[in-house]
């Protein structure tokens, strides 16, 4: 699929022409030298555990993975501070405070390619509330690791929860 490129520049409304920049080929303003680089956003998520189970979220119909389950997650909005970005999103999911123990997890997600993100998974503590969902989910509950609701809606979020598993089978703590 080819990247979402504008064809006239967002400041001048000149038509963009494709020349090299910084190793590769991207539109550009001949007139006010504007470029189009794409960066990823930044995806943020919370991993909430009671025990072994992990506190998961079912997607709603219509929503981008409708119907699948995830780790409540969330985008970061400009000049938003990311931890605050992960409280943030997590509350409007799942209707919890929580306070941010550490990350889990940084990874690349590239199972999008409309949105490529760089996904934080943090380990949170509740501070308060009772699960409930909101915003873009459904349904929220407590889930065994090794037994969880299926389909899981992201690649990275199958990859962070065998990561929990095997560091919680080693003794090891979530956060650091």
């Amino acid at each position: 699929m080819n990247p979402p490129f504008f064809s006239y520049c967002p400041h001048c409304a000149t038509p963009l022409e494709r020349v090299p920049v910084g190793g590769k080929v991207r539109p550009r303003c001949p007139v006010c030298g504007y470029v189009q680089y794409l960066n990823p956003t930044v995806g943020v998520a919370v991993v909430v555990l009671k025990g072994k189970k992990i506190l998961l979220g079912k997607r709603a119909p219509n929503v981008s993975y409708g119907g699948t389950w995830c780790i409540p997650c969330g985008h970061l909005e400009w000049e938003e501070e990311v931890r605050e970005a992960a409280i943030r999103e997590f509350e409007e999911e799942t209707g919890l405070k929580v306070k941010i123990a550490g990350i889990v997890a940084v990874h690349s997600n590239f199972h999008n390619p409309q949105q490529h993100t760089v996904g934080i998974w943090f380990s949170g503590e509740v501070m308060k509330g009772k699960p409930q969902p909101g915003d873009d989910l459904v349904e929220v509950g407590y889930f065994p690791l090794d037994n969880l609701p299926q389909p899981l809606a992201f690649p990275t979020d199958r990859r962070v929860l065998e990561e929990v598993k095997v560091r919680l089978g080693k003794g090891e703590r979530i956060a650091h």
